[in-house]
């Protein structure tokens, strides 16, 4: 094995161990402003369940505030997936392995399972590769099927730090402001063809991108 990946395994490795210690002071730490948590509470108060989509590069606070709940997430098979699925089964998700490009149709109807009995869905419909603020058909479909309503989720951040990969993640600065926006819910209706889906897709794509931009200017 070569130096440079030695190296790789030891920083994962590290990282393993340190991350949720890290991210739970992080996220603690924020002072965070939510806009229509109203739609979420509503939904709970009725027993319901819901589907939640947000970014790729803005998924560290959303996952953090939906821990502990009845909620199963779709996370990819790859390296840093692994990563991801050790927090969040650590923060009481039931996590689900797949993505559009590797295990895509398996996971897809997974969740749809998870949400028909008693689940609500977290999922990041840009993951794992992109392009980034591109949204894939997983959170619109498995809405469609289950019939749970779809709520998409802005993050901004006063300070943070974006790093340079595809989805442009980014990392809050401690106790830094941070706001979380949900949309109404969203309704997929059953009966739609596959241009309606599609058209369907894009339009919660724009949504999703002005709740984005919206939770971003402070």
């Amino acid at each position: 094995m070569k130096a440079k990946e030695l190296k790789r395994d030891f920083l994962r490795t590290i990282g393993n161990f340190l991350i949720d210690k890290a991210v739970n002071l992080l996220c603690k730490s924020l002072k965070v402003e939510i806009r229509n948590k109203e739609s979420i509470d509503q939904l709970r108060k009725e027993n319901k369940n819901f589907i939640i989509a947000f970014w790729h590069g803005t998924m560290l606070l959303p996952w953090y505030l939906h821990r502990n709940e009845r909620v199963a997430a779709l996370i990819s098979k790859s390296k840093d997936g692994d990563l991801l699925a050790k927090l969040l089964r650590k923060w009481n998700y039931q996590v689900i392995r797949g993505s559009s490009s590797s295990g895509g149709d398996i996971a897809l109807s997974i969740m749809v399972d998870y949400a028909k009995n008693n689940s609500s869905i977290a999922i990041t419909p840009d993951g794992p590769r992109g392009p980034a603020k591109k949204m894939k058909a997983g959170a619109v479909i498995t809405a469609k099927k289950s019939g749970l309503p779809l709520i998409l989720v802005g993050t901004g951040y006063i300070k943070k730090r974006v790093l340079k990969n595809w989805d442009k993640f980014q990392i809050p600065a401690f106790f830094t402001k941070a706001k979380i926006f949900y949309s109404a819910p969203i309704y997929v209706n059953q009966d739609l063809d596959y241009n309606s889906t599609s058209e369907m897709i894009n339009i919660c794509e724009q949504k999703l991108n002005e709740l984005q931009a919206e939770a971003e200017r402070f």
